[in-house]
């Protein structure tokens, strides 16, 4: 089967991103013949054809490029063209779900199937940032609604396209590599690294973002180096808002490494060095941090928001916003793995 996967961009700092390049990678060893679609992307898996179909240079530009990306008529003709010849066509999020409507216009014998990862809108974000969002779903909506099929990677974003569109869609959640993210994982080599010290270690793994709520986990961690002092907090991920980073490092919370984008495959070790994982997010369509941290064998504590309820495992839901909450719920596991520690020094002994 000849399948093409669309994406906006295909870059390893994203984890869509990576997803589909996981999805890639799985469909190429059973046998199909696989070609990614991209408007910009520095990945090149082996065996994966990729297009790059471009646009505009510059973070505005790009952004309302891909708002109103169904306004490049050509383009969307000449690729809807193209990919009419393949057998199935899969698209991850607006604009290329406009490519995904426009390949099944001309072709209605191809499979169009839409993978969602929804669309958050949270208050954190400006008033333009909002009304951006809530006109990028409702283009992407409108795209939606010819797909043959659809699939959700969680109940809460089926349930919300449910609402918004009609469509009902398979639910398929997001599994990790157990090679790479398990409970042997050493991570020596990143508290030296970072120079962490002996103290607890907290780590946060994603975009730089309002809507991750980093701000918040900053002021949480400052509640919790009260009991703590020598606790330490790794975040990890790719600054997309430059404002918001100024504004984070502003607030000078000490103890605080800000360790930037990382390589997929250093990641296993972040998760071994730490000792709970911590996520303020207001908004995750899935979070696959939290399931990645879980299989490394480390408590998640995040808000119950979105998908987490269906995703943590182990570890604390909080009520969303609730800092001292959030922090209690962080106190309450280290202390039960220092009580844990005690209890094995002392059967050594």
């Amino acid at each position: 089967m000849k399948i093409a996967l669309l994406t906006p961009t295909f870059h390893e700092f994203s984890g869509i991103d990576r997803l589909v390049e996981g999805q890639a990678k799985e469909l190429s060893k059973t046998g199909h013949e696989v070609h990614v679609f991209t408007l910009a992307g520095s990945l090149k898996p082996t065996g994966i054809r990729v297009h790059v179909l471009g646009m505009p240079n510059g973070g505005f530009l790009q952004r309302i490029y891909r708002l109103l990306m169904f306004l490049d008529v050509f383009k969307v003709s000449r690729v809807g063209s193209e990919l009419a010849g393949y057998d199935r066509v899969v698209s991850h999020l607006y604009p290329m779900t406009i490519l995904g409507a426009s390949a099944k216009k001309k072709n209605p014998k191809i499979e169009y199937v839409y993978y969602n990862a929804g669309v958050g809108i949270v208050s954190s974000y400006s008033y333009f940032e909002r009304q951006y969002l809530t006109l990028f779903n409702a283009f992407n909506n409108h795209f939606v609604k010819s797909c043959d099929s659809a699939v959700s990677i969680s109940k809460f974003l089926a349930d919300v396209l449910k609402k918004e569109t009609g469509v009902t869609s398979t639910v398929e959640y997001i599994s990790v590599e157990s090679k790479r993210f398990n409970s042997t994982v050493p991570g020596s080599r990143i508290v030296k690294k970072h120079g962490l010290g002996s103290g607890p270690v907290l780590l946060y793994v994603g975009r730089i973002s309002p809507h991750k709520g980093v701000d918040l986990l900053l002021k949480a961690f400052t509640l919790i180096k009260k009991e703590f002092s020598n606790a330490q907090l790794v975040i990890v991920g790719k600054h997309t808002f430059s404002g918001y980073s100024k504004k984070l490092k502003s607030m000078n919370v000490s103890g605080v490494t800000f360790a930037g984008f990382v390589a997929d495959a250093e990641l296993p070790e972040y998760y071994a060095a730490c000792d709970v994982y911590t996520t303020c997010s207001l908004w995750e369509g899935f979070d696959i941090p939290i399931v990645e941290a879980f299989a490394c064998g480390k408590p998640t504590v995040a808000f119950s928001v979105g998908s987490h309820p269906e995703v943590l495992k182990k570890g604390k839901l909080v009520a969303v916003n609730d800092i001292s909450g959030f922090a209690d719920a962080v106190i309450e596991l280290l202390r039960k793995k220092v009580s844990l520690k005690n209890r094995v020094s002392f059967l050594k002994v």
